[in-house]
């Protein structure tokens, strides 16, 4: 899906994917033929895609969203129906924080949907003095506990600026290591240390070398998806620039 994406914001330049086996789960789990159906029986609904999309989806899509600036742009919607798709548990985050009618895709990250209240809190209490922080695709019930909640670079940022020296991180623990980077002084607990996403790590040095050195596997998309997806993404940039 950012294969895509960079494709759709950069339609004269080759794009290219290391790995075609390395998509998101996530974004499978909402396709355009049962998205069209939802359409076609609410036709005056708002459709919100999580960046995390296939750009069939996208083309399908009237603004599309990341983590970073969702509550930024559902902000420009709230007062109608709408849908968001295809994480439930990021837009149950902003339903319950906004108020909103939005209806909920039954789609999740697989990584963060594994991580459990019970486990969340064995952890806290064990470590009394560490902040949680928490990605907002995590379940409404562990995000409601959390002293923090944003996006992997906002979490980033978060740690580097905060007074706290111990933190427990509920999201992919790829980003622990580049916070021991930036923070060395600073303690960061895993919730559990296998909660990792198994397909961007499928993208290895010597795939990117390949892919470089070959040209290989280029993202090319259809000229009605690259008109109508692009739509989705424009709308975005066009909230964020008010």
């Amino acid at each position: 899906f950012m294969a895509e994406s960079a494709k759709l914001l950069a339609p004269d330049k080759k794009v290219l994917i290391p790995r075609v086996d390395a998509g998101c789960p996530m974004a499978d789990m909402a396709t355009a033929i049962e998205l069209k159906k939802y359409k076609e029986a609410n036709p005056d609904t708002v459709i919100v895609s999580y960046v995390n999309t296939t750009a069939e989806v996208k083309a399908l899509t009237d603004v599309c969203v990341t983590s970073s600036n969702a509550e930024i742009i559902i902000k420009d919607y709230i007062g109608q129906k709408l849908l968001y798709l295809p994480d439930q548990n990021l837009g149950a985050y902003l339903k319950d924080k906004f108020d909103l009618d939005m209806d909920l895709w039954p789609g999740f990250c697989y990584v963060h949907n594994r991580f459990n209240l019970k486990d969340v809190m064995n952890v806290k209490h064990a470590n009394p003095n560490a902040e949680l922080l928490v990605h907002p695709e995590m379940k409404l019930e562990i995000v409601k506990q959390a002293d923090f909640v944003g996006s992997t670079k906002a979490l980033l940022e978060y740690v580097q600026s905060s007074s706290a020296a111990e933190f427990i991180i509920g999201t992919e623990v790829g980003i622990i290591h580049q916070m021991k980077k930036s923070c060395p002084d600073k303690k960061f607990i895993e919730i559990n240390e296998d909660f990792y996403c198994r397909n961007m790590k499928k993208t290895k040095l010597e795939h990117l070398y390949n892919s470089l050195l070959n040209e290989e596997t280029e993202i090319v998309l259809p000229d009605d998806i690259m008109i109508n997806a692009r739509k989705s993404l424009d709308k975005m940039f066009e909230i964020l620039e008010r």
